[in-house]
């Protein structure tokens, strides 16, 4: 929580003191506890988190644009290309690394992808790539639907839309995979939260502090389902990360992200499961960029991502 955009009236929506009794204190650990506990109890606790600047810990945008549609397509295809230069960008031409792992053998029906905008559909090239990708107003569950998917189509299709047809809210994107995780078993699978961005974008901050909270609550969950669950248990890792920083050091700018807004390009990682040792916070410079993401999701598997294009090295040593 920054204090000093809390207190705009311009973006606190008229409650500034619900943000400062939630997200508040004078001390930096502390407060970062409240906004994600997760994160900063169990993760940098068990875990790896990496990307904090003050220790020379840098985690980039290798695309030059920094917003939405390049960023995903280099964090799932591992390749910064320059042509991808809009959210508009038709069906993505480069292979992404849950297209790739869903051409093996063994894991060919067992990936999945859930997002809240609709642009996955293109990002990760649907239709080609040959595995559900469930983005924004979608039904999920296919021909023959649970009785708990039925209720989530049913709600989605009723609910609110602040962010148009686009996008849907976050719980209907995030109860939908939590239950093809239930059901369905899948070995990837691939959850895409928009909320923290469109309410970002709104100069909504205390909608976008409490999204990102909610966020944090859910990974809680699936990682207590994953850790119950025996087909799961002491096998499975979660990666955390984003498509794209903020601006940061000019406060009228954390609403914006692109490459005209200072610091956009600066994102973070966190990583959490049995192929993870327990180092918390990384401390320590170094410099790695996104587009390494989709190599090390294929190296977690026991995999290497190789296709028609460039796809960059994996940073698994870090996790040792």
């Amino acid at each position: 929580m920054d204090s000093a955009i809390a207190n705009n009236a311009k973006f606190h929506q008229g409650d500034s003191a619900y943000i400062f009794e939630k997200y508040w204190s004078n001390d930096e650990k502390e407060r970062r506890k409240k906004l994600m506990p997760f994160l900063w109890n169990v993760v940098a606790d068990k875990g790896q988190i990496l990307g904090n600047r003050k220790y020379d810990n840098k985690i980039d945008n290798a695309n030059p644009y920094w917003f939405s549609y390049p960023g995903y397509s280099e964090m799932m295809t591992g390749y910064a290309d320059t042509s991808i230069n809009s959210n508009d960008y038709p069906p993505n031409p480069n292979t992404n690394v849950l297209e790739f792992l869903n051409r093996q053998p063994k894991l060919k029906g067992k990936v999945a992808a859930f997002g809240a905008w609709g642009v996955f559909d293109n990002i990760l090239n649907e239709k080609r790539s040959g595995f559900p990708v469930i983005s924004a107003f979608d039904n999920c569950g296919g021909v023959n639907p649970t009785g708990n998917e039925k209720l989530i189509n049913a709600m989605r299709k009723d609910s609110y839309r602040p962010f148009g047809d686009a996008e849907c809210l976050d719980v209907f994107t995030h109860y939908e995979a939590i239950e093809y995780l239930k059901t369905k078993k899948p070995r990837v699978l691939y959850i895409a939260y928009g909320e923290t961005d469109e309410w970002a974008h709104s100069g909504q901050y205390r909608s976008y502090l409490d999204a990102g909270h909610q966020v944090d609550a859910w990974l809680k969950k699936i990682w207590e389902f994953i850790q119950s669950d025996p087909g799961y248990k002491n096998k499975t890792t979660i990666l955390i990360t984003t498509d794209h920083g903020r601006g940061d050091k000019k406060k009228e700018e954390w609403t914006d992200h692109n490459n005209k807004v200072e610091d956009a390009h600066e994102i973070w990682l966190a990583a959490l499961g049995p192929a993870i040792s327990g180092k918390g916070e990384i401390k320590v410079g170094m410099q790695l960029y996104q587009q390494q993401i989709a190599q090390t999701i294929a190296k977690l598997l026991g995999y290497s991502f190789k296709t028609d294009h460039p796809v960059a090295e994996d940073f698994m040593y870090l996790f040792k």
